[in-house]
């Protein structure tokens, strides 16, 4: 799983939204807060081996951030990232806005 990614200031947005499971993973995140690979791979339908690699790309442009407690990791936006938590805050606008 070797990858060159670009840093986060200079990610292309179309990099962000380039799939349907990044897409996922993300809107998952901004709407539910902290979880674990297992419930996301549970709540997207996807594989384990697409959500890592997902999750992969968002830790290496700093919008995910990983905090391990033994052998299970907990995922969650990295609100210290100004993009990361505009991305986060358009995510909720947006589902809120679907809802009324």
């Amino acid at each position: 799983m070797l990858m060159t990614i670009k840093s986060s200031k200079y990610v292309d947005i179309e990099d962000i939204f380039s799939s349907r499971g990044k897409t996922k993973i993300i809107k998952l995140l901004a709407l539910r807060g902290e979880l674990n690979i297992s419930k996301i791979v549970e709540l997207t339908g996807l594989n384990h081996f697409s959500v890592k690699t997902h999750l992969f790309f968002f830790r290496e442009i700093d919008f995910v951030q990983e905090k391990k407690f033994g052998r299970i990791k907990i995922y969650r936006f990295k609100t210290e990232n100004l993009k990361a938590k505009a991305l986060e805050n358009l995510i909720k606008f947006w589902e809120f806005d679907n809802e009324v």
